[in-house]
């Protein structure tokens, strides 16, 4: 039984918890939190579990991970990266294996800023642990899967991941109204919103394009971006409330991998804030949201997926997806040399003992 403790309660936070008490060969027996309001609360309450799970949510960082295998770290790392990463190393050093969505550079260690490899591999090394980094969007759909897609074909001409998705169920207004944009002025002279700024999406995904390209034999020698932005037709009403016409509705970025002059790696994200707006771009094929990877070659493949949470929003089952596949990892992990891992190195099923495996079916 692996000993896990999760650091941070919000959204990914309490996706973590719900999945490490759930998840097989995994014990809970953390929670870290910054909020001095929310220390004593039981893990239950954030992951909006049933019943208690008798773990506690501390703000003393040393004394919850000391008897801890593993951290999964969810607090956020977008606009805090010094800090996250000081967070890691304090946790590498300290023996435990760490698992991550928060270090969007980290995606890919290949080209991620050497002061951070160098500072992470040295604290895995002294502390004798393991790091695995991979996305919220999800990040096996925008590495292994599309790797594992383009090994059922016979020729590549490019490879697409998307992400298709309506906010109109997701409540989480930072990320929606200041991360995306949605319910903004789209003057001329109004600011872009912080995820459509230029070079902000290579940043977040240009690790992605890197890894598949790799993963693939080629090397990704530019990354260029292309983002379209469209009023919403009439106000429509959301979980966060009303967004006004005229407003952002929607965005189609793209971040493509160029290599030897074509197009070959492309993320996508088609994201509304209705399903009403942008009617003519990509649509999924039911309910809220899709992640696709598309191969252009032969033969033309596309692989579909989405998950559901019960009584959740699709977000709720993408992120699940997300943390699933971090903690998921674990068992593998434990068994490398220390350093740092990426999501084509790391199996996609790491192998559980047969009881931990028979746990798994309801």
């Amino acid at each position: 039984m692996r000993r896990v403790v999760v650091w941070g309660t919000g959204n990914m936070g309490s996706t973590a918890i719900r999945s490490t008490v759930a998840f097989p060969g995994l014990q809970l027996v953390g929670v870290i939190t910054s909020s001095a309001a929310k220390a004593g609360r039981d893990a239950a309450d954030f992951a909006g579990l049933p019943e208690p799970t008798g773990v506690r949510a501390n703000t003393d960082i040393d004394a919850t991970i000391a008897d801890a295998d593993a951290v999964a770290y969810m607090a956020s790392g977008d606009i805090r990266p010094e800090e996250a990463i000081a967070d890691i190393e304090r946790c590498l050093r300290a023996g435990k294996h760490v698992v991550t969505p928060s270090l969007y550079s980290l995606y890919d260690p290949a080209s991620a800023p050497p002061e951070w490899v160098d500072r992470l591999t040295g604290a895995a090394e002294e502390g004798g642990a393991t790091l695995l980094v991979s996305g919220v969007d999800p990040g096996w759909g925008n590495d292994a899967l599309a790797v594992t897609a383009a090994g059922l074909c016979t020729r590549i001409n490019t490879i697409t991941c998307q992400e298709i998705f309506d906010y109109s169920t997701y409540n989480q207004p930072f990320a929606v109204k200041v991360s995306c944009g949605f319910g903004g002025a789209m003057g001329p002279e109004d600011p872009l919103p912080m995820m459509l700024l230029p070079s902000i999406p290579t940043m977040v995904w240009g690790g992605n394009v890197r890894l598949i390209g790799r993963g693939l034999g080629i090397e990704i020698d530019e990354i260029t971006e292309e983002v379209e932005r469209l009023p919403l037709e009439q106000t429509v009403e959301t979980v966060m409330g009303p967004f006004e016409k005229g407003t952002q509705g929607a965005f189609f970025l793209r971040v493509i991998g160029w290599s030897g002059g074509r197009q070959r790696v492309i993320i996508e994200h088609i994201t509304r804030i209705h399903p009403s707006c942008a009617p003519d771009w990509p649509q999924p094929d039911e309910g809220v949201g899709d992640h696709r990877v598309i191969v252009d070659g032969d033969p033309q493949l596309t692989i579909t997926t989405r998950a559901d949470v019960p009584g959740g929003t699709r977000a709720d089952g993408g992120n699940t997806t997300a943390a699933n596949r971090l903690l998921g990892a674990l068992n593998w992990l434990v068994e490398q040399k220390p350093g740092i891992y990426d999501g084509l190195q790391v199996p996609l099923r790491s192998a559980l003992a047969p009881e931990a495996e028979r746990a798994r079916w309801a």
